[in-house]
């Protein structure tokens, strides 16, 4: 899978504030969290490493790629993951330009793209 990656130092619970931040500024906000690591130990009794996913959403490129093609509820919203390592965290973000491969959807795809990667490297 194509992503969109960095690892900081922070530990999960700071780099996901941080994360949330920088998202914001950039225009997403977070519709879903998904704590899989916790939901994993809760329904089937096994320990993991710290994961957790963000489903993150800017409304302005949704509805933009809406408008082309309705299909694109299928990859909304954007999933941004937390992964929690010896030393930080590691933070992928799914890039948009590998789901929206149409000729059509190139500019939207990379707009949305250069956000994301705004978004994390704010986080180094």
């Amino acid at each position: 899978m194509q992503a969109i990656e960095v690892t900081t130092s922070l530990s999960m619970s700071e780099a996901e504030a941080a994360v949330r931040t920088s998202l914001l500024a950039q225009g997403f906000g977070v519709l879903t969290e998904i704590d899989v690591a916790a939901t994993l130990k809760a329904k089937i009794g096994v320990d993991r490493a710290p994961l957790k996913i963000l489903g993150a959403c800017n409304p302005e490129f949704a509805h933009r790629a809406l408008e082309m093609d309705e299909s694109v509820s299928l990859l909304l919203p954007c999933n941004v993951v937390l992964i929690g390592t010896g030393s930080g965290t590691k933070v992928s973000a799914v890039d948009p330009r590998a789901l929206m491969e149409r000729g059509e959807f190139a500019a939207l795809a990379e707009e949305a793209a250069q956000k994301l990667t705004n978004a994390l490297q704010a986080l180094v």
